[in-house]
């Protein structure tokens, strides 16, 4: 009996993975098809929130495994001489340029021209003369500078206001000194003027401006040619004015230039050079072989999306949340598992958004032409809304062969563990942290209840080293969790097996 039943288990485990990939293309092909379909919702909702928010225009992408799947615009672009809004429209991404700049460090870190762990001063000598806030505050390092922990006090409405200044002004705001809200590596706290001096030091190591230096090393490679750091370079027709609604009205709003400080949110950019950005970010995951010769390391992408300064909790619609920041972007989890990555961006007459779910392949960005218009919030809710219309999940992290390996031969001993003892399948651990006689005992007992095994569903991994897998009984289903052991030949280290219930 026993050899009967183990070898219908061995049978439904061949069934299964003999033609994962094509179960796996079924699945995809289904989300984009699922997604397409929810389109002309995204559309409504981008449109009620112009109206709300009284946005002259807006523009919106969705990109899904890499694929732009749609780009929306509404409105107009110029009040006065009625532009409408295209994907080739050139609208302020503010603050949404600090990634490019973490992008830029990263690369140059990669490159052996800079370490995160450097102090400022290293790169900006001026910078050793400056009073700290107190006398045991540490040295301002790059990395301080990248995730906002450089000490310096939130500083957005004045930032706005600096980003044209000359280089000569720059420099003698150095020399003169900064002052500091807290000690260096103490809290987060949102400052401008670090990604200010983040430019800086990409100017002091390579002898060209941020602006330059990143229109060569990110712009041009991933093909983002309407993107531009002087707005008046901006070809005439596609350039987006701002515009404050008041009183009724809508007010335009003068242009800020692009100067020293605008490392810290100078760039003007199209929806669609922004949504190859975006699919950029999306390619780095999950881990794995390919070959890698992108712009940037896909290690060193992945690297900019890690919670590394935690920001706070909050709960929003009772849905604990949890926010931190990682390089030049924003990082939340909540109690659903989602794990959100982007960034804001606002300047007067302008607000913007852009996040991926780096779990689910998927990401938004949105460009709107009215000051500091809610784009975060907006690109939440349709990302909510994209989930919940299309059934879109998480992606499945790919079964490594070993773990299908130790599946299979797990298998084989179930329930009886005959021979068990003597496998070199198990590590050295494993029997003597689990007693053979109780183990038979219980996984007997456990099949017993569940009578006839009819299937074994697909495992899932957790990572390259740890799954779960069902069997299927004709009473109760039984779910097998293992992990295996960090050795040159990984062996199992762990099982646990419970009743499943679905």
């Amino acid at each position: 009996m026993a050899t009967k039943r183990n070898h219908t288990i061995r049978c439904f485990f061949f069934m299964l993975f003999a033609f994962p990939g094509f179960v796996f293309s079924q699945q995809a092909d289904a989300s984009m098809a699922a997604l397409k379909r929810s389109i002309p919702a995204i559309d409504s909702i981008y449109q009620a929130f112009a109206v709300k928010y009284h946005s002259p225009g807006v523009a919106y992408a969705i990109v899904y495994n890499g694929e732009v799947v749609h780009q929306g615009t509404w409105g107009y672009s110029d009040i006065e001489r009625q532009i409408p809004v295209s994907p080739h429209t050139v609208f302020r991404a503010a603050s949404m340029t600090k990634s490019f700049v973490a992008a830029a460090i990263l690369q140059l870190r990669d490159a052996g021209k800079l370490d995160l762990d450097h102090a400022l001063e290293r790169y900006i000598p001026e910078f050793g003369a400056q009073r700290m806030l107190t006398a045991d505050a540490p040295k301002i390092t790059i990395r301080h500078l990248l995730t906002h922990m450089g000490g310096f006090p939130e500083d957005n409405p004045w930032g706005d206001r600096q980003l044209d200044i000359s280089d000569e002004e720059f420099a003698e705001l150095i020399r003169n000194g900064f002052s500091f809200s807290n000690a260096p590596g103490v809290t987060y706290e949102y400052s401008n003027t670090g990604y200010a001096l983040l430019g800086e030091v990409i100017k002091r190591i390579t002898g060209q401006r941020y602006d330059a230096y990143i229109k060569a090393n990110l712009f041009t490679p991933l093909g983002m040619h309407n993107s531009y750091w002087a707005y008046t370079d901006v070809p005439d027709g596609l350039l987006a004015h701002g515009y404050r609604w008041t009183d009724g009205q809508w007010i335009k709003q003068p242009m800020l230039d692009d100067g020293a400080y605008g490392a810290m949110g100078g760039l003007s950019c199209s929806l669609e050079d922004f949504a190859r950005y975006v699919a950029f970010f999306l390619d780095a995951w999950p881990a794995r072989d390919d070959t890698d010769d992108g712009p940037l390391k896909r290690s060193s992408l992945r690297e900019m999306q890690q919670p590394w300064t935690f920001n706070r909790l909050t709960d929003v619609n009772g849905c604990p949340v949890t926010s931190a920041y990682g390089y030049g972007l924003r990082w939340t989890h909540d109690c659903n598992g989602i794990t959100t990555v982007g960034h804001s961006g606002g300047l007067p007459g302008f607000g913007c958004n852009w996040l991926i779910l780096p779990d689910h392949g998927l990401g938004i960005v949105s460009f709107s032409n009215v000051t500091y218009a809610p784009a975060t919030t907006i690109n939440n809710q349709v990302a909510g809304a994209i989930i919940r219309l299309s059934g879109i999940t998480a992606r499945q992290i790919p079964v490594s062969t070993v773990l299908k390996q130790r599946q299979n031969e797990l298998v084989r001993f179930l329930p009886h563990w005959e021979g068990a003892e003597t496998s070199e399948i198990f590590a050295t651990n494993f029997f003597l942290d689990n007693d053979i006689h109780m183990l038979r005992k219980e996984s007997q007992a456990m099949f017993a209840t569940a009578g006839k095994i009819t299937g074994l569903q697909e495992i899932v991994a957790e990572n390259n080293l740890r799954g779960t897998f069902i069997i299927v009984g004709e009473h109760h289903d039984i779910a097998v969790h293992f992990t295996l052991s960090p050795e040159e030949i990984p062996r199992i280290q762990q099982v646990t097996i419970t009743k499943h219930s679905s």
